[in-house]
């Protein structure tokens, strides 16, 4: 009501005022505004009035001439004893449900109490036009009738009877009363000792008149009862929220500037339109949304929580027909935010992973939402990369490394230097390693099964090296290992260098100069040992540490969480642009996958081990696997491509079965030899599309194999098809004499009869 009074719109604000209040004169202009001891604007300035208000809505808004539809009749006929406010209210909603309603007043008149009230402050007008709302109805009126018969006898006559009226009058009735004399009520159904009587106004609080906006309410849940009660369903059943209760809405009000309530002129008369408005605007129209300020995705959606639960809800529970949700449920990050945020923690990251969870289960879940991800891990977890070793001359491991598979990606030469500074520094121990991917995609894609058979995997790998203690580098595969393998000992590799101290030659910096910003991956949220431990290294390595806004506990996700950046990209780019844009400072943090994606957005940023194993500082060449660049090259330069990736990690296990195990990796496929021949733009075409070159490869091997393939007469190019797993690749390639030109390469979901597998 009051955004369309801040509009200027007093009639659209009267139609909303109607739908709230049954009788809107009389209450415009005996509210009690019982709403203004909690009304958060009184915290910056004073409360809204809201009598003004709903009385300038009456007065000033133009009443439309509503069509009064035939009401459906329902079965069951009623008393109303008492026609003041809460019995008025109580035979209003009641006559709208279609039942026979019949008030029996003892006085000349109805509206009982209102006529004590001053007629220059409540015409007598106004109470009769409000009052005829309810003769129209159809309520039968029987006035100057007294009840001088038992409510026994009454209730003969009708299937239930709602009592209100003055307590002067309870000695009538045989109900059972309390040891002050006032009759017992129900405080949820209003329900008396008699069957299928209720009461309310004064004679269930012993007064001839409260708070007239009390007496609505008390008239409608009566009304709420009495209709149950003739269904024959729970009186009690989900009325949590009715009548006055501890509300969970919270309102920030930081930054919010005072403003006095707007004074009326003519307080006799009210407010004039403009001062409504005024008054109108100060209104602050309460909503949390604190989550929604804080996540891009949520905002992305313009909706607020509650309202999401609900349609997801709805979204698992179609059977046909389009499900509209799945978008959403697909594209939350699951970092857990908004639940760190929420007053009452409600955390949509659970309710999302739950329904891909039943999505999948249901067989519901688009096949390609996160299919390149799983095929990511399932090269992690293949024999190109997956590798489990003792240290060389040992058969058991105390401790093993387990770098994850996007480190391994991004920065292979970082795997090899923290690999050989364990086994420098811990002279005690027996340091195994282990590649792979932990299975952290198929838990955020809701594939449950297959999680459970990688952790599976995992586990057994462990008890054949011993059941070492893990050090994990990745939180993602920190939070994997501690929340779904309880049963392994792990620890954070930023711990280590924290408790183990850092090479010799980390950290030349001088403070002065070098202030960085520190992004804590979504997934170290809760870690706050991890957290201090990381700040600790930063600062000993001469840095100051500039804390971004949202920070700790409070961190923004990157969008690799959760597989935002498959499902949304469009979403996963304003969530890195946000991220990003906290700070001018460079950035630094300790997941591969955030540094990447900030860096492909133009942003400076380094991961952990960039500052540790730096070229700035003399010697540090001689360090196993030590890169090239120097840590100011590092912070600018881009992630590597998809394919680059796959083979970064494929390279990482080759380069150390052969220098630290001696061993040769064997079992190269066919379709790895073929060369291929790719020009810039089409590069970034592939990157955009995600097609890998071994995608490519995979379908000039099947093509040129089988003959599978079409020849465009004009161009001389071959166009060929293969799907390996559940995506159809289409590539557009020429032969020529040192390798295959790739022209074009598209993917879909299309079936082709007779696409084979590779073997």
């Amino acid at each position: 009501m009051l955004i369309e009074i801040a509009k200027g719109d007093f009639t659209a604000a009267l139609r909303q005022y109607k739908k709230t209040v049954p009788f809107p004169g009389i209450i415009s202009r005996i509210c009690d505004q019982p709403c203004q001891d909690v009304c958060k604007r009184a915290e910056a300035g004073d409360a809204i009035a809201i009598r003004n208000l709903e009385r300038a809505c009456v007065d000033i808004g133009e009443s439309s001439s509503e069509k009064s539809r035939p009401l459906p009749k329902r079965g069951g006929k009623i008393a109303v004893i008492g026609g003041g406010v809460s019995g008025l209210t109580a035979a209003y909603d009641l006559a709208r449900k279609g039942y026979a309603v019949t008030i029996i007043e003892a006085d000349s008149r109805l509206g009982g109490s209102l006529w004590k009230v001053d007629r220059d402050f409540l015409p007598a007008k106004t109470i009769e036009d409000d009052v005829n709302a309810v003769i129209k109805l159809g309520v039968v009126i029987r006035l100057n009738t007294p009840i001088n018969q038992e409510l026994h006898d009454l209730r003969r006559d009708f299937n239930a009877i709602y009592v209100a009226i003055g307590a002067h009058t309870v000695e009538r009735f045989d109900l059972d009363q309390d040891e002050y004399g006032f009759v017992k009520v129900d405080a949820v159904t209003f329900a008396t000792s008699m069957d299928g009587v209720f009461a309310g106004g004064g004679l269930r609080w012993g007064k001839e008149m409260h708070s007239a906006i009390t007496s609505i309410s008390e008239g409608r849940r009566a009304a709420i009862s009495i209709d149950r009660y003739l269904q024959k369903v729970s009186l009690t059943a989900s009325r949590i929220n009715e009548g006055t209760y501890p509300s969970c809405l919270y309102t920030n009000m930081q930054g919010i500037e005072p403003h006095p309530v707007i004074d009326a002129n003519d307080h006799q008369q009210g407010y004039e339109w403009n001062e409504a408005i005024q008054e109108a605007k100060r209104c602050l129209q309460c909503e949390c949304m604190e989550c929604v300020k804080a996540c891009e995705y949520l905002k992305q959606f313009e909706r607020y929580p509650k309202r999401y639960v609900r349609e997801i809800y709805n979204n698992l529970s179609i059977v046909k027909g389009t499900r509209h949700a799945n978008t959403f449920i697909n594209s939350c990050s699951l970092c857990g935010l908004c639940g760190e945020i929420c007053p009452e923690h409600l955390d949509m990251a659970s309710v999302n992973l739950t329904a891909r969870r039943e999505m999948v289960e249901q067989n519901r879940m688009p096949p390609s939402a996160f299919d390149f991800a799983l095929r990511d891990m399932q090269f992690s977890n293949s024999d190109k990369f997956e590798l489990a070793r003792n240290r060389p001359g040992t058969d058991m491991s105390d401790t093993v490394f387990f770098p994850g598979c996007q480190l391994s990606a991004s920065s292979p030469d970082h795997v090899e230097s923290v690999y050989a500074y364990l086994n420098n520094h811990l002279t005690d121990s027996r340091v195994g390693l282990m590649l792979g991917c932990c299975g952290a995609p198929a838990n955020w894609a809701g594939q449950s099964a297959l999680f459970e058979s990688t952790l599976a995997a995992w586990r057994t790998q462990l008890q054949a090296m011993g059941n070492p203690k893990v050090i994990l580098p990745c939180s993602s595969c920190y939070q994997v290992f501690k929340n779904h393998m309880p049963g392994v000992e792990i620890v954070s590799l930023w711990e280590i260098y924290d408790q183990c101290g850092l090479p010799a030659f980390a950290g030349t910096v001088e403070p002065a100069n070098c202030a960085i910003a520190i992004h804590d991956p979504c997934t170290t949220r809760y870690e706050t040992s991890i957290q201090d431990s990381v700040r600790r290294i930063v600062q000993r390595m001469g840095y100051q540490i500039e804390e971004l806004p949202l920070s700790r506990e409070r961190t923004e996700c990157c969008s690799y969480g959760g597989l935002m950046w498959l499902s949304n990209r469009e979403l996963a780019h304003k969530v890195i642009q946000r991220r990003v844009a906290a700070s001018q400072a460079d950035y630094v943090t300790y997941c591969a996958m955030c540094r990447d994606f900030f860096a492909s957005h133009g942003k400076r940023a380094l991961h952990l081990l960039d500052l540790i194993y730096n070229r700035d500082t003399p010697g540090v060449s001689e360090i196993p696997g030590a890169s090239a660049q120097t840590t100011d090259e590092r912070a600018a330069r881009r992630g590597p491509g998809y394919s680059q990736r796959h083979e970064n990690r494929a390279r990482l296990k080759r380069k150390l079965l052969k220098t630290i195990w001696g061993e040769e990796m064997d079992g190269a496929q066919a379709y790895e030899s073929i060369r291929l021949i790719i020009a810039d733009e089409v590069r970034v075409k592939l990157e955009q599309r995600l097609i890998l070159t071994e995608d490519i490869q995979r379908v000039i091997e099947y093509a040129e194999r089988t003959g599978r393939r079409l020849l465009n007469q004009g161009t001389g190019h071959t166009l060929a098809y293969f799907k390996p797993t559940s995506v159809t690749y289409w590539v557009e390639y020429l032969r020529q004499a040192d390798g295959f030109a790739i022209y074009n390469a598209y993917s879909h979901r299309m079936e082709v009869p007779g696409s084979g597998q590779l073997s």
